[in-house]
This record gives C-alpha cells, structure tokens and sequence, in this order.
C-alpha cells in the first residue's frame, strides 16, 4: 500500500547557517497514529512547517497522498490539517464564523452538516455562537482542532495537542485523536509528554538535532530496546557492592538501601535466582523486592543521550 505520507531527502538551512533538518526520509501509513519524539530545537516544528506550506525546504520532496507540496501545492494543502501549539485565532469571531471561514479558505464549498459533526465531536456544538474569548483555554484548543478538520483532511497534524491542559482534558484529547483515526483520519503528533506517545502512537520517530534517529513500532520497540530493573530494598545499607556481586550489572541507589539489578527480559536464563542465592550466602538480606520495565521515556532518554 502506498504510504499516505512520503519525506524523501528533506533539508533545511536557515538564512543564520542553522541547520535545522538533515536528509530527513520518512514514510507515513494511512490510518495510523504516529508520534515525532524530540527535545526543543531537534526539527520538530520545523518538519511540521515544510510539509504544511509553512517552510521551504532547502532540499528535498514531500508527497501527501501522491501530490507533491511544491508542484501541486493547492491538492496537497487540502489533504492536510495543522493543529499549531499556539492558539492562534480571532477572539471576536463566534465558533461557527471561525470553523466555516477555516473551510472556505480551501475553497470547499459551503457544508453545515459537516460543520455541525465536527463541533459535535468536539463538544462545541452548544458553544458555536459564543465568541472564542469568552472560551476556556481547553475549548480554544478543540476550536483549533475544529478548525483543522474543517475541510476534511486526511492527514492530520497536531502539535503539542494537550500542551498547557489539565489532565482531565489531556485524556478526553487522546480519546477524540482515536476517534478520528478510526474515522480514517492519518494523525502525526509532536509531543513533550511521553506518557501520550505511549499511550496512542502506533508507531515512534525520534529526531534530534535535525536528523531521524529511530522510527519503530511502539510495541517493537520497548521489546528492542527496553529492560527491566530488579530492586532489593535491603534490610540493612551498603557502603559498597561486594565484589563477589560483580558478574552481575548490580548498582547501589537510596544511599546504599536498595540493589538495583538490570537485566533482560527475554533472556530464559535472567540469573535472578543465582543473585537471590548468592545474596543470602553473603548474609544480605532484603525487606522487599520490585521488578521495573523500561517506558518509553527511559528510551527516548538514552537515545538522546547517545547522540549528544
């Protein structure tokens, strides 16, 4: 199936010499959820502002379901919507105003049930004559998301949807990005909370420094990459590791009274018991013990880490 999103060789250098995208290639799938990791000034926005017009790249192609951005801007513009991190819109205008402007700026034709569905799911109906400074700071964020999907894109990107929302609203955002993906909706999101990506992506990018470091099925990649971590909460504190602990990657944490063993989980032989034995044979006890797996934030940490 042909991808519905294809970066190909994708640079950007800005007039001060920054380097901001280096030969980024990156292929979408139609229908997923996929979720642009990186810290602050890795090229996320940047990628964001190339294939949405917004940017010029200095070198490179990008095809939305198979209109190329620069030769046929006007076809691969309607294929996409921009949810921006800012709240960009005019505080006067009423919801309604707002979302139809947004539509007819694509020169769709007029289409109030369409409109009317969009502010349903997004709990704006009941909300669409009252001008949008009179809004919550969450709602103004669902009239953005409103105003995206007015001219029905098929591909969908958010950017720092949930930044600056309270937890409540944070979940209803990851329910209403499932719900249109279900509804055939492609959905690229840039994001600082990890916990989002883990909870919704289907698969994960990272970029850093303005160059893709990883693209990888979520699942397939806490599997790849992640480990699990045993700790010992010890009856009495360490001054050190003994050394008749050193074949195994132990580390000393909370001032000496907890034993922390890496190890990983898909290995048959983990050598937990041997330790437990060897740690009785030594006479250290252990008051409780709790096993860790490595989140996607552990990763996303030591993948930077590596290329800094």
């Amino acid at each position: 199936m042909r991808p519905i999103l294809s970066i190909m060789n994708l640079s950007k250098t800005y007039a001060g010499g920054l380097q901001a995208l280096k030969k980024v290639d990156l292929e979408i799938r139609k229908g997923e959820i996929f979720a642009l990791l990186g810290p602050n000034g890795a090229g996320k926005t940047t990628l964001i502002g190339i294939v949405c017009g917004i940017v010029t790249a200095s070198e490179g192609t990008v095809v939305a379901d198979g209109h190329d951005i620069a030769r046929d801007y006007r076809a691969a513009r309607s294929k996409i919507g921009l949810v921006p991190q800012e709240l960009t819109t005019d505080a006067f205008e009423t919801v309604w105003a707002t979302v139809r402007f947004s539509r007819g700026l694509f020169g769709k034709p007029a289409d109030p049930k369409h409109l009317e569905k969009v502010l349903r799911a997004l709990s704006l109906w009941e909300k669409r004559n009252e001008k949008i400074m009179t809004l919550s700071g969450g709602m103004k964020r669902r009239v953005m998301i409103a105003k995206a999907l007015s001219h029905e894109p098929e591909i969908l990107f958010l950017d720092e949807p949930t930044a600056g929302v309270d937890v409540e609203l944070r979940r209803d955002m990851w329910a209403l990005v499932r719900e249109l993906r279900d509804g055939g909706v492609t959905i690229i999101l840039t994001t600082h909370y990890i916990e989002e990506a883990e909870e919704m992506a289907d698969r994960i990018g990272v970029i850093n420094k303005g160059e893709l470091i990883l693209v990888e099925d979520k699942q397939a990649l806490i599997a790849k990459l992640g480990k699990r971590q045993l700790t010992l909460s010890l009856q009495e504190p360490l001054d050190a590791i003994p050394p008749e602990l050193s074949e195994w990657p132990l580390a000393l944490n909370a001032e000496g009274g907890e034993l922390e063993y890496t190890f990983d989980a898909h290995e048959e032989d983990n050598g937990i018991p041997d330790l437990l034995r060897k740690l009785e044979k030594l006479g250290i006890g252990f008051k409780d013990l709790a096993t860790h797996q490595s989140s996607l934030e552990d990763i996303f940490v030591s993948l930077v880490a590596r290329r800094a």
